[in-house]
């Protein structure tokens, strides 16, 4: 059972509160007692001293028969403090002396008795008065009832319980609407949150408002729902790219069938439909394999299997495999510097091979392509420069997006899908580098870069279940056979 923040609150201060009472109340009550005690001998004393007075100067029997009702007339009716007078001589004994047992003795005489009867606890002072005159050395004793201490403190102990009692229940009380008031801002915190859907995903909690406690934890639900939202963001936009790229081939190969199956064909017509067909699935397959790679590279999985290379190598070796691309061309390539770096080579070649491909594409006959590695602190940035119509900085900034293309009609758009330069800029995320795009004097330069070190990126990666549950993110992605595009 969920239970209310702002009643576990307020029963904790409750508690609190009655503990602080408790604790005052039993100081409170201790000095009471303290001092009741102390004013009942100071009384004890004054009325010791009177009695003492009166019964030293009972010198004669008749003085003495008037001191005897003196003191008589100083007994309260209800015996809360009572005189004797002991002595040798029996004529001079007066009352009874308190006698019983001694519960606490004090410095200077006092003794605190409990009488044998039952009854309330004596404070009692006994005096040696010396002989005077006729009558003899007698003992005074004068003894005090707890009485009106014991009923003091019974009601002072009763009436500091209630008053704790009521005091707890007030800060209950008032601690549930303060914490209530101080949990507003939690509770439109909640129906902020409450109000976000996938029909509102651009909806954010309003921070500017919130105390300092609740600040970190609005932001961190912010960042939460901006990822949510960019993951969202790329589901729908891997549906639309998916959906709109085999539109255009599944179109192709409706149409060709229905065209095929109007009248009869001969063998050849036929067999010239199917490699046509042929032709419309492998571009299927490769915009399939191109997309379910990017979309493990979106779940932020690091390139494995590195090992130790030296990039200008690997960069001529893909130049080598491009040579016959070249040749059609006739556009020429240069390579200039080096460096060592880890890299997956599988991923390494495809990602220079998709850059020389497009340069390839865009370069006139007799153009020569430039490859540049340079080494930047921890980066390797490996450039790929061709002479081009400048492209404008509104379409550079697009250039590595999934299926676009700065000129949609051009020619080679049924073999080139547009998702070449996005799979270098996954090649190179998985690397833990960049990408970038120039154009400048007629130069358009395409640039990706990769970390000299991968660390922790040789761990392997759980990864979903599903049909390609198992594979690395370079399984069977070689760089493209000798003639083909990226």
């Amino acid at each position: 059972m969920n239970r209310s923040i702002a009643r576990r609150l307020a029963s904790m201060f409750a508690l609190v509160a009655l503990f602080v009472f408790t604790l005052v109340g039993t100081g409170l009550f201790l000095v009471l007692r303290t001092q009741l005690e102390h004013h009942l001998r100071e009384s004890l004393d004054d009325r010791t001293q009177i009695a003492r007075i009166i019964v030293y100067h009972a010198v004669t029997p008749e003085k003495w028969r008037m001191a005897r009702e003196k003191l008589t007339d100083m007994t309260p009716h209800d015996s809360s403090t009572v005189y004797s007078v002991s002595s040798m001589d029996p004529s001079y004994n007066y009352g009874k002396p308190v006698d019983g047992p001694v519960v606490k003795n004090w410095p200077g005489g006092y003794t605190r008795v409990t009488p044998p009867g039952g009854g309330q606890d004596m404070l009692t002072f006994t005096q040696t008065i010396p002989a005077y005159g006729t009558r003899p050395p007698v003992q005074l004793q004068v003894a005090s009832s707890y009485s009106p201490n014991v009923r003091t403190m019974r009601v002072f102990g009763s009436a500091l319980a209630a008053l704790s009692a009521l005091g707890s229940l007030a800060v209950l009380l008032l601690s549930y609407s303060v914490t209530r008031l101080g949990l507003a801002p939690l509770t439109r915190l909640t129906r902020d949150a409450s109000a976000v859907s996938p029909n509102n995903r651009s909806q954010r909690l309003n921070t500017a408002s919130l105390p300092l406690e609740l600040n970190d934890l609005a932001n961190s639900f912010n960042g939460a729902l901006e990822r949510l939202d960019g993951a969202y963001g790329r589901l729908e936009s891997f549906n639309a790219d998916v959906a709109h790229e085999l539109r255009t081939p599944v179109t192709i190969l409706i149409g060709q069938t229905e065209v095929a199956l109007t009248r009869n064909r001969s063998v050849d017509d036929l067999r010239h439909t199917l490699q046509s067909n042929l032709e419309e699935f492998e571009r299927m397959r490769a915009i399939i394999n191109d997309m379910l790679f990017l979309a493990r590279a979106d779940q932020g999985e690091r390139a494995t299997g590195l090992i130790e290379v030296s990039l200008s190598a690997e960069v001529a070796h893909t130049l080598e495999f491009l040579e016959i691309p070249l040749e059609e061309a006739r556009v020429y390539a240069s390579l200039q510097g080096d460096a060592q770096a880890r890299v997956n080579r599988s991923l390494f070649g495809r990602a220079c091979a998709n850059l020389l491909m497009n340069a390839i594409q865009h370069c006139q006959p007799g153009a020569t392509i430039k490859v540049t590695i340079v080494r930047d602190g921890d980066q390797v940035r490996i450039a790929v420069a061709n002479p081009g119509e400048p492209i404008a900085p509104d379409v550079l900034e697009h250039l590595f997006d999934r299926f676009y293309r700065a000129e949609v009609s051009r020619t080679n758009s049924r073999e080139n899908h547009g998702l070449g330069l996005a799979i270098v800029k996954a090649i190179a995320e998985m690397h833990r580098g960049t990408v970038s795009a120039h154009s400048a004097q007629g130069i358009n330069t395409f640039a990706f870069s990769v970390a000299v070190s991968q660390i922790g990126a040789d761990a392997q990666i759980a990864r979903p279940n599903g049909p390609n549950a198992g594979m690395t993110v370079a399984d069977g992605y070689a760089p493209l056979a000798k003639g083909k595009s990226a």
